[in-house]
């Protein structure tokens, strides 16, 4: 799971969509984009690695679906038309983006299930349930750089000129 990475360009390409589409910044509420960053990773990593481990094995299952980001647009969709709420449309979006941040077009069989099989594809993966969690924690306090860097960093950047830019705004140059 690529926290900042998800988080930071989701909210960076929204924010440069943003630019050329003015009205986007209006419509979209970017609180409920971050979350929908990491809504796929927020359900499929603690059912398809920890809770149902050894059935899946896999932490790309239901949420990394287009089928599931269909089925949230259309709830979003329905409640935007019912009461005006953008909320489900904006964590739609943040959980589409996940999908392309994941490039889950190279699994097929996850990106457009049901369609092509009920079964998940199932990772080689050495741990699963509380190995997995404590390989987790343990990886989150190792130094270790290499391709799956290059987001997190990019991220990480990117939400530091949005919030300075946030600070800016709010506070005025003069007071910053």
């Amino acid at each position: 799971m690529l926290l900042f990475g998800h988080i930071g360009v989701t909210l960076g390409v929204f924010f440069g969509l943003g630019i050329l589409i003015p009205r986007l910044r209006t419509t979209i509420d970017p609180k409920y984009l971050a979350i929908g960053a990491l809504f796929p990773d927020l359900i499929d990593k603690p059912l398809g690695r920890v809770i149902f481990a050894s059935t899946f094995k896999n932490g790309r299952i239901i949420g990394h679906t287009l089928f599931f980001s269909l089925i949230l647009f259309l709830i979003g969709l329905y409640l935007y038309k019912k009461k005006g709420d953008i909320k489900i449309i904006s964590l739609t979006t943040g959980s589409f983006f996940h999908l392309m941040e994941d490039q889950m077009w190279a699994s097929p069989k996850t990106l457009f299930w049901p369609f092509l099989g009920l079964n998940f594809p199932k990772d080689h993966v050495d741990s699963t349930g509380m190995e997995y969690l404590l390989r987790m924690f343990e990886n989150s306090f190792t130094l270790n750089f290499s391709l799956s860097s290059i987001p997190e960093v990019l991220g990480i950047g990117i939400i530091v000129i949005l919030t300075l830019h946030w600070l800016i705004k709010r506070y005025g140059q003069n007071k910053f």
